[in-house]
């Protein structure tokens, strides 16, 4: 298999949420990113790994990133400035970079009309901007059925906001997981057998486990081999280990949280994620990028 390449886009960091128990017990400051509770869904340093994922659609055909969201995600500082840096790593990279607006979920269309209004574009997308496309979008009702018609009408799909497997395609590919529920690696196993099977191979991609079981199990690991001594609360190699001792075969790296008003690089504020499962083919290896400064240099302007 050829090398992937990358293009160098950057990250900023999301909100992020002390962990009051694990911090006391291990005499330590202990946070993890909470796109649950704030509804901005990073996934955990996710921007980081566009480096990978947008020069891994141009190295499938694409020509094209068109980027959905709706303006009250744009006013969030961490997704409007996402945005701004996707754009300037599709210039960098040769990309057309479209944006694109769909119903917000929370208005009163509701998440059914603002389904209904994916499924009702995207061929018309797909029409005007060609099957060499690739498509992102910031909210999670919008996966599935951007999902579904990707895979009817064409186009790619590299990675959700909040990458799983469960995220969008047991409803997009109609996949029955009830047998394999709980158990992460036949989850993948099935879902990617249902894509190959759609059309899909090399089109859509994921996080090999969830977020919220990765991190639920790894952190309690963490902890535990910091009370043991087998592991130092100030490493991130240490905390992949723990991470990946639920998560075989993926890998996991993090970063240290900058704040964008003072430019202060904390030591003690890590934000971690895994690596980018694409069906059909396998991991990106986008733990082992390094993420050039002048992307951290990119400012949000609404």
């Amino acid at each position: 298999m050829n090398p992937i390449e990358k293009v160098p886009i950057g990250l900023f960091p999301t909100p992020i949420q002390r962990l009051d128990n694990i911090s006391q017990l291990l005499n330590i400051n202990l946070y993890i990113k909470r796109d649950d509770l704030t509804g901005i869904g990073l996934g955990g340093n996710k921007v980081r790994k566009l480096e990978y994922l947008l020069a891994e659609a141009k190295q499938q055909g694409a020509k094209t990133f068109v980027h959905i969201s709706f303006p009250r995600h744009m006013s969030y500082e961490t997704l409007g400035l996402r945005r701004n840096i996707m754009e300037q790593a599709c210039k960098d990279l040769g990309l057309q970079f479209v944006f694109e607006t769909a119903p917000d979920p929370t208005s009163d269309v509701g998440v059914a009309g603002a389904q209904q209004f994916i499924l009702e574009k995207v061929p018309q997308w797909v029409e005007k901007y060609g099957k060499d496309t690739a498509f992102f979008c910031t909210n999670d009702a919008h996966t599935e059925p951007l999902l579904k018609q990707l895979a009817q009408y064409g186009g790619m799909f590299i990675e959700a906001d909040l990458p799983s497997p469960l995220m969008g395609y047991p409803g997009a590919f109609g996949i029955d997981l009830t047998e394999e529920a709980g158990d992460f690696p036949k989850i993948l196993t099935k879902v990617e057998k249902a894509v190959v099977d759609a059309g899909g191979a090399r089109r859509f991609g994921t996080w090999a486990f969830s977020y919220g079981f990765s991190v639920s199990a790894g952190l309690g690991e963490f902890a535990k081999r910091v009370v043991e001594g087998t592991a130092d609360k100030n490493s991130i190699a240490d905390l992949s280990k723990a991470l990946g001792e639920f998560t075989q075969g993926a890998n996991w790296n993090g970063g240290y949280y900058v704040d964008q008003s003072t430019g202060v690089r904390a030591k003690n504020q890590i934000l971690i994620y895994m690596d980018t499962y694409i069906l059909g083919q396998g991991f990106l290896k986008t733990t082992e990028l390094e993420v050039p400064e002048k992307y951290f240099k990119i400012k949000f302007t609404k």
